[in-house]
């Protein structure tokens, strides 16, 4: 039923123990994908982004990996609470997963077909014939030419972008309920790209899956997600639909990525801003909100503490101070020099 919660991630935390000591990767993140809907989250290399979603499913390593708080619910089941071995009937079967780099993904020594028929007979429990039929269907799907032919090649065979799409056949081949894409066209040329980001939308439509999109890339983003988190530094800074995000990011951050992206549409040319700084280190998380140093509208609350998130109509929210209502002469400052700045073309 579409508007019905899948995946509901709550309170998130992730930690890494190292050698020069622990890493907070994942500070407190929650978020949800409803059932039919296909959830962006976007953010700087480094934000926590694919850690947090790979936590749902305990595919980090663990150690040096911990998972220290938080929930995952996944069609009414609690991840967190389960064993290795029962995550494996949920793996596979019920979340299917398209890495990033599909030539160390897929098994070199391994034919394709035999690499998409492993977990059609282990989670679907078909013979090896009804196996074989239904890899080669999905090879279809993906439209990959002569999958018969194809069936029996090395992933040395394929493509790049052909090499993708039989990922996209694997992760999709037992029917999941939701697919995480984790940076899908990465190393992709821009035609290709834009060919993997319609068969994913096809494909969608086709199998009703939800999606879970994982990017840095705000272009790939607005073709494919209905809402969007953006995380800076291992924590949530705004989450809303497309739209909010796209014509009303009220994140400083938020505002900021979208200014580092071109425009073909845009009429007058305009500069591509550089986000000045670099993120904080998270083996000392800052205690105040982590964008403060790199914002030029950072107050000393900021500095100082951490803010909440707060509610800017519908589903949209914005972890920033400015959005508090004391905080009313600096927003109007901030919107005033976003309104120039949009004047310039250099805002959304």
């Amino acid at each position: 039923m579409a508007g019905e919660r899948l995946l509901d991630v709550k309170n998130l935390e992730v930690s890494f123990y190292t050698y020069a000591g622990k890493v907070h990767a994942v500070r407190g993140v929650s978020f949800h994908v409803n059932r039919g809907e296909t959830l962006a989250i976007v953010g700087e290399s480094g934000c926590g982004k694919t850690v947090s979603v790979q936590s749902t499913i305990k595919l980090i390593p663990m150690p040096p990996g911990k998972i220290e708080g938080g929930t995952v619910l996944f069609d009414g089941k609690d991840l967190t609470a389960m064993s290795d071995r029962d995550l494996q009937s949920v793996r596979g079967a019920e979340i299917g997963v398209i890495f990033q780099d599909p030539m160390t993904s897929l098994n070199p020594t391994m034919t394709v077909g035999r690499q998409i028929t492993e977990g059609l007979i282990k989670h679907q429990r078909l013979s090896a014939q009804e196996a074989k039929r239904r890899a080669i269907e999905m090879l279809s799907l993906v439209e990959i030419p002569n999958p018969k032919e194809r069936f029996r090649q090395y992933p040395h065979q394929f493509s790049g972008g052909m090499r993708q799409r039989v990922m996209i056949a694997i992760a999709l081949s037992c029917n999941p309920k939701l697919l995480i894409a984790d940076e899908p066209t990465t190393g992709l040329d821009v035609t290709i790209q834009a060919q993997i980001l319609d068969l994913m939308k096809s494909l969608q439509t086709k199998l009703d899956t939800s999606i879970i999109l994982i990017t840095h890339d705000l272009g790939v983003v607005s073709k494919l997600a209905d809402r969007i988190v953006v995380m800076y530094a291992g924590k949530v800074a705004e989450a809303g639909t497309s739209e909010d995000i796209f014509y009303n990011a009220l994140h400083p951050y938020t505002q900021a990525l979208l200014k580092s992206v071109p425009r073909l549409h845009e009429e007058t040319k305009r500069e591509l801003l550089a986000i000045p700084g670099t993120p904080p280190d998270l083996f000392v998380p800052p205690k105040g909100c982590a964008f403060a140093p790199r914002c030029s509208y950072a107050m000393r609350v900021c500095l100082d503490h951490q803010p909440g998130d707060f509610a800017a109509g519908g589903s949209h929210t914005v972890a920033c101070w400015l959005m508090d209502p004391r905080a009313a002469h600096v927003r109007e400052r901030h919107a005033g020099r976003a309104e120039d700045a949009g004047a310039r073309g250099g805002a959304s």
